[in-house]
């Protein structure tokens, strides 16, 4: 969970019971669904190596995508306190996911008030990405969708140290952008092509480079507030 063990926060002791929940990893394959949507809610897990998604089948047969996580990530906080699960979530690719209960997260919360504090934060976050998400969906036309969506893994990429100069791999087909931006695998193929011809964003296969980040950002008046993750000063001293 390199989200919350970057926190200063945290003692060596919550940095161990964070270690904990990571004991029993196991390999997912590409397009592994992990759960289903409205299954019940026994499992949660954190994302050690791949990419992951969730998402909500529609009833004119699409599909429409919430969010992607990445390695550090807990997926299905989110449907904490939840009997059934609010979305699908599934692997992109080939990765490790580390699967834990809700009573190991309840014997952690109960032995650290200051990982309660941090996760109550992640799951925070995580409504604030599919809130800023609802706003540039309803507002932004296609290139903008596409350059915030790129941005935005850009920034979170960058965290984790998956950024090389500029660049990053991005397993995600056209199929599956359109799924979470609500165009066709068409429509984002003519929006990669015309970001390409603005020189803002180079794509080959599965490798993205943003020649100018600041300048991606610009064109959509990007604000990282709802991604950035340092802990406000209330949230430190609860030892």
């Amino acid at each position: 969970m390199q989200g919350l063990g970057r926190h200063g926060a945290l003692t060596a002791e919550d940095k161990t019971l964070l270690l904990d929940l990571e004991l029993n990893p196991r390999r997912a394959a590409a397009g592994e669904v992990l759960w289903q949507e409205s299954a019940d809610v026994d499992l949660f897990c954190v994302v050690k190596e791949g990419w992951a998604y969730s998402y909500r089948n529609l009833g004119n047969g699409s599909m429409q995508i919430l969010k992607v996580y990445l390695p550090g990530d807990i997926i299905g906080m989110r449907d904490f306190g939840f009997a059934r699960r609010l979305a699908g979530v599934a692997m992109i690719n080939d990765g490790v996911i580390s699967p834990f209960t809700h009573q190991q997260l309840f014997e952690l919360i109960g032995r650290s008030p200051a990982l309660a504090a941090g996760i109550i934060a992640t799951v925070v976050r995580q409504q604030a990405m599919l809130t800023e998400r609802l706003v540039y969906l309803g507002r932004y036309a296609a290139h903008e969708r596409l350059a915030h969506f790129l941005y935005e893994l850009y920034l979170r990429l960058k965290r984790i140290g998956a950024v090389a100069e500029n660049g990053f791999l991005m397993p995600l087909s056209q199929e599956q952008i359109g799924d979470a931006l609500g165009l066709s695998a068409v429509h984002v193929s003519r929006t990669f092509s015309m970001l390409r011809d603005e020189g803002l964003v180079v794509r080959d296969r599965q490798h993205v480079v943003l020649p100018d980040p600041q300048a991606l950002a610009r064109l959509v008046e990007f604000n990282d507030t709802y991604i950035d993750e340092t802990l406000s000063s209330a949230f430190h001293g609860f030892h």
